[in-house]
């Protein structure tokens, strides 16, 4: 009898040792996916308040220059992109189109004197600028811990334990095509 119980316990032992390291495992993926899901709603955050500032921003800019509609109407439309994308590759294209639309505002803005004296013009560009920033440093913290994630996700005995419970690879915020090329900017205003 004391001959059986000795394997037993070992078996029990090992077994006890094997579910520890794939709980302990399990836990380790839940902790950062919660970390990756809460970066990512900081990057959301910061998309958020961007979009909250533009329609002031654009109400002021028409108030100077009401003949620059498609300008305008680029802003609004690259928003409504940017607030119906689903993914963070989606939300990457619509954010570098808007940023575009913006950055074409800017080069309009160039053309009205009094507006860049606006006291509500100067105060609606510094907040946008200091959530540029944030949006930066926010897409920045997202892509690091979907880093470490994605390295857990990949690395044995991790990605045992991955393909069991359905941790997948997250995506990575990334610049849209093109994005690596500076943009022209005239401030001369013959648009060439």
């Amino acid at each position: 009898m004391k001959k059986l119980l000795v394997p037993i316990i070992i078996v029990i032992a090992i077994i006890a040792v094997i579910a520890g390291i794939f709980m302990a495992s399990y836990n380790g993926f839940v902790d950062k996916e919660e970390n990756v899901n809460n970066a990512y709603a900081q990057v959301e955050n910061q998309l958020q308040r961007r979009m909250d500032l533009i329609p002031n921003l654009v109400n002021t800019v028409k108030g100077f220059a009401a003949h620059e509609e498609e300008v305008l109407g680029n802003i609004a439309d690259a928003r409504t992109k940017l607030a119906g994308a689903g993914s963070p590759e989606a939300q990457a294209a619509a954010n570098d189109e808007l940023s575009g639309a913006l950055s074409r505002l800017l080069v309009v803005v160039e053309n009205y004197p009094d507006l860049k004296a606006d006291a509500n013009f100067r105060q609606l560009m510094d907040e946008l600028a200091g959530t540029e920033n944030r949006l930066s440093v926010a897409r920045q913290d997202y892509n690091t811990v979907v880093s470490e994630y994605n390295k857990k996700v990949k690395r044995m005995p991790g990605s045992i334990v991955a393909s069991m419970f359905g941790f997948d690879e997250k995506e990575y915020f990334k610049a849209a095509e093109g994005a690596k090329e500076a943009p022209v900017v005239d401030f001369e205003g013959d648009g060439e």
